[in-house]
């Protein structure tokens, strides 16, 4: 939520404050009134320009918050709400890390993020590796996403989602 809150841009949803009441956490951002690009595309695709257009506009704001050093490493459609004037925000910064600074927030080995839409660095829990270019590859999976209706790689379990991850090309 501190990554996040330091981000002002029209594709991110803004975190207005960050505190702690009777020993509980929370942070308050701003509403978006629509639905996430989850619910938009659940079983019926994006058109190609329709996909392309979302994914530009969600590159942008995320190429915004790399040159303010923060990655963030949990890219994918439930993560990105489109407001009831169809433009896309990118929100949940709570996996985000600083490129400065910040190295030490979670251990080498530690798997974090959604199987479905990382990269290979961080499906094999290389974390020390886990920079733009991861989210730069869950951008790819979010194109996809909205073409195909569905991730990249579906298995039962995330176990074999990491492997399918690792080992395999996505479906054609």
């Amino acid at each position: 939520a501190e990554a996040a809150a330091q981000l002002d841009h029209p594709g991110i949803v803004p975190i207005y404050e960050i505190g702690q009441c009777e020993g509980q956490r929370y942070f308050t951002m701003s509403y978006v009134s629509g639905q996430s690009l989850t619910a938009r595309i659940a079983g019926r695709p994006l058109t190609p320009e329709q996909a392309a257009e979302v994914t530009r506009t969600v590159a942008e704001a995320v190429h915004y918050a790399h040159l303010q050093g923060v990655v963030h490493r949990d890219l994918k459609p439930a993560n990105i709400l489109v407001d009831v004037a169809g433009h896309p925000r990118v929100t949940d910064f709570g996996l985000a890390k600083r490129l400065r600074g910040d190295s030490h927030m979670t251990a080498t080995g530690q798997v974090l993020g959604t199987p479905n839409y990382m990269a290979p660095e961080q499906a094999a829990g290389r974390t020390d590796q886990v920079g733009p270019l991861a989210d730069v590859y869950s951008l790819g999976t979010i194109l996809y996403a909205g073409l195909t209706a569905r991730p990249p790689f579906q298995a039962a379990g995330a176990g074999e989602v990491l492997q399918m991850v690792l080992l395999q090309e996505p479906v054609p």
